[in-house]
């Protein structure tokens, strides 16, 4: 029997005519296509790391912006108040601020230029450098002054707004007359009772409580009974009586609801004229009486 002529299978034709995958690409798998995907990842790889690098550069950019921004705010803060205390300081000390006038408002019985001389050791002085101190100080020696404000006008004017005590009468202390106002301050030492101003007569002198409430009802009376008024007297707080220039007395009795007393009297004095009576009873505001 012939031997059989070796087979050729289809495949290995196939490899020969160069049709198909080559036997070594059979054996790997598409081994080939692995150095393609290498160099994507690297790529790959080089894309993120240079987007990482641009993030951290712009992360140091803002956070370096923000600091420099924060820098020069507080540069400019710091250099204007350093600006400030040198225009203070230099405005405090400087010639241009020196105190120069002092104009004073409000003074009738106090001479002017005497309030204007008492500021002579002031004068010159920078004007904010000008303490409470030195304007108490200068005034000090003017007992009719009751209170007082002041107002500084750059560059140099001093403003001292004074008001005056109001007087409510004459106390005879035995050794003369004196003008007093309704704390008891005397105001002047007059050889006769001043026009307008009564003379009050109470217990215990300016330092009782019958001079305080006699005090205290002569400067709530209307202007128009004011005028008329000769005479102030209080035994008690509760017992204050007036004179008036007609030779009519007023009882008022104590200080409390002065304002409806005041008004009830000058309701009276219009009605009854003080020629035509001889007193006044206004201590029961709701239940006057005319004598």
């Amino acid at each position: 029997m012939a031997p059989l002529a070796p087979t050729i299978s289809a495949p290995s034709r196939v490899a020969r005519d160069g049709i198909g995958p080559a036997p070594d690409d059979l054996v790997h798998g598409g081994a080939p296509d692995a150095p393609r995907d290498a160099r994507a990842a690297k790529r790959a790889l080089a894309a993120a790391a240079r987007d990482r690098r641009r993030y951290e550069r712009n992360e140091v950019r803002r956070f370096t912006k923000r600091s420099r921004r924060r820098r020069i705010t507080w540069s400019v803060v710091l250099g204007s108040l350093a600006a400030l205390v040198v225009v203070v300081v230099v405005g405090a000390y400087s010639p241009l601020m020196a105190l120069r006038e002092v104009r004073v408002e409000g003074a009738s019985r106090i001479p002017v230029a005497d309030v204007q001389a008492a500021f002579a050791d002031t004068l010159g002085t920078p004007l904010p450098l000008v303490a409470s101190a030195d304007v108490l100080a200068a005034l000090s020696d003017f007992p009719l002054i009751e209170t007082y404000s002041t107002e500084t006008i750059p560059p140099g004017t001093l403003v001292v707004r004074i008001v005056e005590r109001v007087p409510v009468g004459v106390v005879d202390t035995g050794e003369g007359l004196e003008l007093v106002d309704a704390a008891g301050v005397v105001i002047d030492r007059p050889a006769e009772r001043p026009e307008g101003q009564p003379l009050i007569v109470t217990e215990g002198g300016v330092a009782g409580e019958g001079f305080r409430a006699a005090a205290s009802v002569i400067r709530s009376v209307p202007s128009e009974v004011r005028g008329q008024l000769v005479g102030a007297s209080a035994a008690t707080a509760d017992d204050v009586r007036l004179e008036l220039s007609t030779g009519a007395t007023v009882v008022w009795g104590s200080s409390e609801d002065s304002v409806l007393k005041a008004n009830v009297l000058g309701n009276l004095m219009r009605a009854a004229p003080p020629d035509s009576v001889g007193e006044y009873d206004v201590s029961s505001p709701s239940s006057p009486v005319t004598r």
